[in-house]
């Protein structure tokens, strides 16, 4: 925990440290963005954005002031060194796991998941983790590099056991990546919530990590992203999905690459903060 530092409060989020049950925090990292860099403004700009939305969520009738979760802030990474920052994740992520708490991270861009995961494999060996996105992230390199926002998720698989990753709305891939899938993961390309809701029986009762790259949804809603891809799911049914995520055992979680920036709007920054609501209110019980 020696790298986190204090920020804006993500709204609703008024527990304690020594209190908190949940541990939310933001991991300001773009370095291997590879066509639009600036998640690292996510964290910022989605507590900001917080403001703008009540803490009261009519959909669950629930309010995140009565949920006992801690923002504990940013960790503090050195720009550009992705091993040392990779290890600053892990480690912090570690620590909060150690503690008997679970954690909810905002990137950053998607390559932060993989010490987030990581570091839920080693409390929870038989983990299962379902992941939302419009690329498959499956690449064994890309531009030579093994450690990348398009690898994560095959690097993320070699630390499952096998059939352990669930892969929704899949909409860009490479031919290699989907024939991969199609061997080494649950692939449900195109749609989220049909085949999510197929799933729950024989997710239920089990360890869950949940990634949520924000461009699953399509960029008409969701223009705030560093890699928009057409054809992607609602919002409103981004945030149908996310609340199926309380009959699971969520034992940790992330929302990943918004980027306001890209969104004069600001519509991108509120949308992620309701995802956050939402999630958070869904799987802390």
């Amino acid at each position: 925990m020696n790298w986190l530092y204090k920020t804006d409060r993500f709204l609703g989020l008024n527990a304690e440290f020594s209190q908190a049950q949940w541990v939310y925090f933001g991991i300001p990292m773009d370095f291997t963005a590879s066509f639009q860099p600036g998640s690292r403004f996510g964290p910022a700009r989605v507590r900001e954005a917080s403001y703008g939305i009540e803490t009261y969520s009519l959909a669950q009738d629930r309010d995140l002031e009565d949920l006992l979760v801690a923002d504990a802030g940013d960790i503090e990474l050195p720009f550009g060194n992705v091993e040392e920052s990779l290890h600053r994740i892990e480690e912090t992520a570690k620590a909060v796991l150690d503690q008997g708490r679970r954690f909810f991270a905002l990137g950053g861009e998607h390559l932060v998941t993989l010490p987030l995961i990581r570091s839920a494999v080693s409390r929870f060996p038989d983990l299962a983790v379902i992941h939302f996105d419009a690329h498959a992230d499956l690449r064994d390199q890309y531009l030579g590099e093994r450690l990348s926002h398009a690898t994560v998720l095959r690097r993320v698989s070699e630390h499952l056991r096998p059939m352990h990753l669930y892969q929704f709305g899949i909409r860009s891939a490479t031919r290699d990546e989907v024939a991969y899938a199609r061997n080494a993961t649950h692939f449900y390309p195109h749609q989220v919530l049909t085949p999510l809701k197929r799933c729950l029986d024989e997710l239920k009762g089990r360890p869950v990590y949940v990634t949520i790259d924000i461009d699953v949804i399509d960029p008409a809603f969701m223009p705030g992203t560093g890699t928009p891809e057409p054809g992607g799911i609602s919002s409103a049914e981004a945030l149908e999905a996310v609340r199926l995520f309380s009959e699971l055992n969520v034992v940790s979680m992330d929302l990943v690459e918004t980027m306001p920036a890209y969104d004069i709007s600001q519509r991108s920054a509120v949308l992620a903060a309701k995802l956050v609501r939402e999630a958070l209110l869904a799987i802390c019980r």
